[in-house]
């Protein structure tokens, strides 16, 4: 029995798909995560960054804090999971991509149809006008930069306590509502309101699958579980799907 018919689904270009992404996929990539081991706060220097950086946000010593994470993320480049939901985005008339990772990764892939519930350490913003400025490259040549009202940026990033934007969050489980498959990817599953998403999802119907080494939160409210790195097991899974269309 394929996947396809172990979740009840008809794959077709009009499958309404939704996936959520979390710091998993992207330390596949070589970015260090937030918790755990192997995360960045084992690394003396970015321990010493960011007890530096603090509100308003938009202080040379934040920002070299974020340089420095900037310098380490240039180095890293998308593995075949963000490649897999960039085909699944070409491939799905109604597909949306959640994701809690603020490295950039999905985008260089090429993913478009993108939430980024925490931002883009590649993006800064003033907190005077609002405006929002994309900050490609790195070393920046100066700290902190400056929007063109003359205001120092802050990085695009929401930081521990701050609200997800109103409207990235009113999109992201306006999607889930509507999902007819759920993708849970790399994620702890215990950052809300992210982690409220799936659920969601599965009470509107949806089939869930999640995709982790290890079990989370969400693992028994899933239609499937699977056990794995993203980079192995998502481009199997949508060759799967994509076959069973075609088949």
């Amino acid at each position: 029995m394929g996947i396809a018919e172990e979740l009840g689904l008809r794959v077709s270009p009009g499958l309404r798909v939704v996936a959520l992404t979390g710091a998993g996929i992207s330390l596949e990539s070589g970015v260090p995560i937030f918790r755990g081991k192997g995360s960045m706060w084992e690394i003396p220097e970015a321990r010493r960054l960011a007890e530096r950086a603090g509100p308003p946000w938009n202080t040379r010593e934040t920002w070299e804090y974020y340089e420095w994470r900037r310098g380490l993320v240039s180095r890293c480049k998308p593995n075949r999971a963000h490649y897999a939901l960039a085909e699944m985005e070409r491939y799905f008339e109604d597909f949306l991509l959640i994701t809690q990772n603020v490295d950039g990764l999905h985008a260089k892939a090429g993913s478009r149809r993108l939430l980024e519930l925490h931002g883009s350490m590649w993006r800064g913003r003033c907190i005077e006008c609002g405006r929002v400025i994309d900050l490609p490259e790195t070393p920046l040549k100066a700290l902190p930069p400056l929007c063109p009202c003359g205001r120092p940026l802050r990085p695009d990033v929401v930081q521990f306590g701050e609200p997800i934007d109103p409207v990235v969050l009113d999109a992201a489980f306006k999607a889930s509502k509507k999902a007819e498959l759920f993708l849970v990817i790399g994620t702890s599953a215990v950052v809300h309101p992210a982690a409220q998403m799936p659920l969601i999802a599965i009470e509107g119907g949806a089939r869930a699958v999640e995709i982790n080494p290890n079990a989370t939160p969400l693992t028994p409210f899933m239609s499937l579980s699977i056990r794995g790195r993203a980079a192995e097991v998502l481009p199997r899974l949508w060759e799967e799907l994509l076959s069973s269309a075609l088949g």
